[in-house]
């Protein structure tokens, strides 16, 4: 039998993290849905940064971002990544590790068309981590491909989706005394059974 709050109830982790996100939507003041995501370079250098996850798949963790950025880099060259979200509020965090494709096609054109105008133009003038001169070169970048693109730009060649499919997911709980609750999912591969354990806090 097993000794799972409530909290961790469930079979399918995805579920899980959907409740935990729904929760922290309810408490968290900015970006609920903001998440550490990592990446590790050429030579093995480990490389963090914050991103917004767009979407909870029924088999991954879904992110929108530049290709041709330092993380699409990194990601294409790997094809993995880890990602934490974390919610002070609710003194709860989720890890993940995984294996990771692009989202691109429909899926991807219609999250962008739904971003608000000024974000789309921003994705077309930046060249994401690349060197920037001053940020008036960055306005002017903008003023160039609004006239362009005009009020509907399409989605950029160099811009969609990344999905992260975990072969581990741990879900962290606040506990009295430091004594934290952490139950960790875990599989050989994408579509393999989890195996189910709770690890010491």
């Amino acid at each position: 039998m097993s000794d799972r709050s409530d909290k961790f109830a469930g079979e399918d982790p995805f579920e899980i993290a959907r409740t935990w996100l729904s929760a922290a939507e309810d408490s968290e003041i900015n970006d609920p849905n903001a998440m550490a995501l990592s990446t590790v370079d050429s030579t093995g250098m480990p490389n963090v940064r914050m991103v917004l996850l767009k979407d909870i798949e029924p088999d991954g963790f879904v992110f929108y971002t530049n290709y041709g950025s330092a993380k699409g880099q990194e990601i294409d060259a790997s094809g993995k990544a880890a990602l934490v979200l974390h919610w002070k509020s609710l003194r709860r965090q989720i890890r993940v590790r995984g294996t990771v494709e692009r989202v691109a096609g429909e899926k991807a054109d219609a999250y962008f068309a739904s971003r608000s105008l000024k974000s789309r133009l921003g994705a077309w003038a930046s060249d994401q981590s690349k060197p920037l001169s001053s940020r008036t070169a960055l306005v002017a970048e903008v003023a160039k491909v609004t006239a362009r693109h005009g009020n509907a730009p399409k989605r950029p060649a160099f811009w969609g989706g990344y999905k992260v499919t975990p072969i581990e997911i741990e879900f962290w709980a606040d506990g009295a005394f430091r004594l934290h609750d952490r139950f960790q999912w875990r599989r050989d591969s994408d579509g393999a059974g989890w195996k189910i354990q709770r690890l010491n806090p």
